[in-house]
């Protein structure tokens, strides 16, 4: 069971059958299987080895697929990233991994060229798109040769993905070549993907919900990928249309776009049979105004970094319960606990837990971590919910502090260690607030050292200059004070209030 493995059999059993569609151009599993070989041979003759950690700060294009494949077929360690993050994300995610290569859009040269120095063990960055002056190109990589075989076991390390940690730094969450490939296995099938579906990979392809949902798992049923390099709702309304895809995986603000925008009508979206949510909870009134438009049922799944990703979807063939997010499927477990572990009963609100092949080996050296995450081989998601006697779950509140920005985690104490830094900042506290577009917004609250020295704009622009742009609070208020208990821990549960009875 290696990814590796999964493309080798779609290319052996349906040559011909086109793997990818991008801007007018068809790959099919032939030639995709062979530019993956091309490509893991460079790689091979740079150095890249098993266990070799390679970054890919992409897109979704064509190269992502191919460089992210070759990865798995030397046994190295693919370490998508958002080409968004600032330089200082990016080093950081560099410097934690080890990793030795990447493979990046040419427009971040002038970031890769500026941390060169503080990055030793980065020997190899290979672009994308236009020619770089100092860099390989992705073209010049690949080889006429395949690469020497190397045997991948199904525990050896596949991706290495980062997610957002309450302490303001992300962890990199370790998964397996089995985690990912009973993943992408067990939700194609769950999802009843097959050769003739065509699905719509227009979510991030560095998001595990898109490189599950929409790479390893119709690459595993050997379907055909549509590739779009980014959401709009009346491109990706026309492309699915013109090729007339069956399967459509999107966060609920895209569903909300596809929904609002005039320009988008009911027959753009006839051919798809199967609409699938997740991300982020999708609210009923954007989940029945799309089914109304398209009259295509929307099935809410949930899932986590950290469980490669998918837990659980609403099924096909039996009741969907709009509101929850579906059954544990198949391979995957399920419970709702107490904190001494016991389970809860129906209805009754408690931890969300889950165990399975999906479920990550740990955190990549954070050990405390990992033991708080993994106990007793479940892991524990932090995510309060319910579950019925049927096994649907409710998800009744996130992880304590988290926000939710179309789908995007944001974790509010990376954005107040930010603010501290600023010179004029005594004290910061940031929330989530309901936005009508994108479900959160970032909202943060400051007391400055200096008042009337700082305006708000002024520390908005400061954010934009250090974060990526969905974590920038979209509101800052300034106070005098920020509400604190009596041992002077700032209470965003008291601005969340203050937030809601405003609103009111």
């Amino acid at each position: 069971m290696n990814l590796s493995a999964n493309l080798r059999h779609s290319a052996a059993t349906q040559p011909e059958v086109s793997a990818i569609l991008f801007q007018g151009q068809h790959i099919t599993y032939r030639e995709l299987d062979v530019a993956v070989d091309r490509f893991a041979a460079g790689l091979q003759a740079l150095g890249l080895r098993q266990g070799s950690r390679v970054g890919l700060l992409l897109g979704n294009c064509p190269q992502f697929v191919i460089a992210y494949y070759a990865i798995a077929r030397l046994g190295a360690v693919s370490v998508p990233i958002n080409p968004l993050y600032t330089p200082g994300e990016l080093q950081f995610i560099l410097a934690d991994s080890e990793t030795e290569a990447v493979v990046a859009a040419s427009p971040l040269a002038p970031a890769f060229q500026a941390m060169g120095k503080t990055l030793p063990a980065l020997q190899h960055v290979i672009y994308v798109g236009e020619p770089v002056e100092e860099g390989l190109m992705f073209q010049d990589v690949s080889r006429a040769d395949a690469p020497t075989a190397v045997e991948i076991g199904e525990d050896d390390l596949a991706v290495i993905l980062y997610t957002s940690g309450t302490t303001g730094k992300p962890k990199g969450a370790l998964l397996s070549q089995r985690n990912m490939c009973s993943n992408a296995q067990n939700a194609g099938d769950f999802l009843g993907i097959t050769q003739t579906d065509t699905v719509v990979a227009v979510l991030p392809m560095f998001h595990v919900f898109c490189m599950t949902v929409c790479l390893n798992a119709p690459v595993y049923r050997g379907a055909t990928m549509l590739v779009l390099p980014r959401f709009s709702p009346t491109e990706t309304a026309k492309a699915v249309r013109e090729s007339q895809a069956t399967v459509f995986a999107g966060v609920p603000t895209m569903y909300n776009f596809l929904t609002q925008h005039p320009e988008c009508q009911p027959d753009d979206l006839r051919s798809l049979r199967l609409a699938i949510s997740g991300g982020a909870p999708m609210p009923i009134a954007v989940l029945e105004g799309f089914e109304r438009k398209y009259d295509v049922t929307v099935s809410e799944g949930y899932g986590l970094s950290e469980a490669s990703p998918v837990v659980t979807f609403n099924p096909l063939d039996a009741v969907r319960k709009p509101g929850t997010i579906g059954v544990a499927i198949p391979g995957c477990e399920v419970r709702v606990v107490r904190e001494d572990g016991l389970d809860m009963g129906p209805g009754e609100v408690g931890e969300l837990i889950c165990r399975g092949p999906n479920v990550m080996l740990g955190y990549l050296n954070r050990p405390e971590d990992t033991a708080h995450a993994l106990r007793d081989g479940w892991l524990h998601t932090g995510d309060m919910a319910t579950i019925d006697e049927e096994g649907y779950v409710t998800i009744v509140d996130r992880k304590k502090d988290m926000i939710l920005v179309g789908g995007f985690n944001v974790y509010p104490r990376e954005v107040e260690e930010l603010l501290f830094k600023h010179p004029n900042v005594r004290e910061a506290a940031v929330i989530g607030v309901p936005d009508p577009s994108y479900g959160e917004a970032v909202r943060a609250y400051v007391a400055l050292k200096e008042d009337g020295a700082t305006t708000e704009a002024e520390l908005i622009e400061f954010c934009k200059q250090n974060l990526t742009e969905y974590k920038v609070p979209k509101e800052i208020e300034l106070l005098e004070e920020l509400p604190k208990n009596s041992t002077g821990k700032i209470l965003r549960r008291a601005l969340r209030n203050q937030e809601s009875n405003s609103v009111k």
